[in-house]
């Protein structure tokens, strides 16, 4: 998985290729699947919107487990960009492009992970974790974003979106050339962000999408 960096493609080599393909597994991980069926005994996948992550472990489980599930889903996109492609990486100059393929890898475990047949999560917990590693000044702004975004419009989905399209915004105002492959790091995030949250587009323009503190609309479905 090549990335442009500041001085070319980037292309991992030798033990170098270990470092996406753990961060891969890793990220594939359910922790919400786990965690809510060693708690409560149920599959998450059969309960409101049948999505493995954070939102969704909460309305299952209650707030510490959603809470617990969340924090190991930043985990799993943190870990591998903060320790695992640092210590694999053949050279200093290229750690920061190694670590960029490695969140990739992790993000996309969690969307599509090799455990559950490649349906899984919407992206958002774990994509923040591996962000939050290479930028948290990046991760926090979006916070704050995502907040305003919640309590002012009241759509959880919406509130993600916003979100992530800030990334790669607030990435590419506070950074530096040799943070191009951050920069694209955080636009392919955002891209998948707003794609894994089609559903959620679709209700809300049909007007059918519940807001916070509100039931399941009518014809919402998961």
């Amino acid at each position: 998985m090549p990335v442009a960096g500041s001085t070319g493609w980037f292309v991992p080599s030798g033990l170098e290729w270990a470092a996406p393909v753990l961060a891969y597994l890793l990220g594939s991980i359910p922790f919400g699947l786990v965690v809510v069926r060693m708690v409560k005994g149920v599959d998450l996948r059969t309960v409101g919107s049948g999505n493995i992550g954070a939102t969704n472990a909460r309305r299952a489980g209650g707030k510490p487990v959603g809470y617990a599930v969340f924090a190991l889903d930043v985990l799993k996109g943190f870990a591998p960009v903060f320790w695992i492609a640092p210590a694999m990486a053949t050279a200093d100059e290229r750690a920061l492009s190694l670590q960029v393929i490695s969140g990739a890898l992790a993000v996309l475990g969690h969307c599509f992970p090799v455990y559950l047949l490649f349906r899984g999560g919407k992206a958002v917990s774990t994509g923040c974790g591996a962000l939050a590693a290479l930028d948290p000044r990046t991760v926090l702004i979006g916070g704050v974003i995502w907040v305003l975004a919640l309590y002012g419009l009241r759509y959880t989905g919406l509130a993600s979106i916003l979100m992530g399209l800030s990334f790669p915004i607030v990435a590419w105002i506070g950074g530096a050339p040799a943070q191009g492959p951050l920069v694209g790091g955080a636009a392919l995030l955002a891209v998948l962000i707003v794609v894994r949250h089609r559903s959620n587009i679709q209700r809300m323009l049909a007007g059918t999408e519940p807001k916070i503190g509100q039931g399941k609309a009518p014809g919402a479905s998961a």
